[in-house]
């Protein structure tokens, strides 16, 4: 097995995930849908990188890098027409968990130079828009409706 095959195993974790993840997206609720399409993001850039690394791409963390910034971005835009930013302790968690383990060794792998302040840039672009948008704290539908006035 050589070093390159086992950054694609690790690419493969992510992109395993994302199956249930994908389901959510076509079945759930609107609101279930909004977190699995914030999840689906996430989960996209973690299979991006070491898979940029594995198959010896360095286009695929360019991806990930607009994948970072338009996955947050899109989940706000959604949950502006909704009405609702539903929280998720799921997605805050993959993205704490997740993103360290694989940024860290991707940036040993890199080594110090101009790649890893770009996997840094993804890793800390993934988690603050994971924190952000998997935090909630948006009105909901009833409070929308009636202008956030209370009784």
């Amino acid at each position: 097995m050589r070093a390159d095959d086992g950054w694609l195993a690790v690419a493969l974790v992510p992109l395993l995930a994302l199956v249930p993840v994908l389901w959510r997206v076509s079945r759930g609720a609107p609101e279930d849908r909004l977190i699995a399409q914030n999840l689906s993001s996430l989960l996209g850039g973690l299979a991006l990188l070491p898979a940029a690394q594995g198959f010896g791409r360095p286009a695929y963390v360019d991806v990930a890098l607009v994948l970072s910034v338009l996955g947050p971005t899109g989940t706000l835009i959604y949950a502006r027409f909704l009405g609702v930013l539903p929280g998720s302790r799921l997605v805050r968690r993959a993205a704490l968990l997740g993103v360290p383990a694989i940024v860290l060794p991707l940036c040993v792998a890199a080594g110090p130079g101009r790649a890893m302040a770009k996997l840094l840039l993804i890793g800390a672009l993934l988690i603050a828009g994971s924190v952000v948008t998997g935090a909630g704290g948006g009105r909901g539908r009833k409070a929308a409706a009636d202008g956030g006035r209370t009784a």
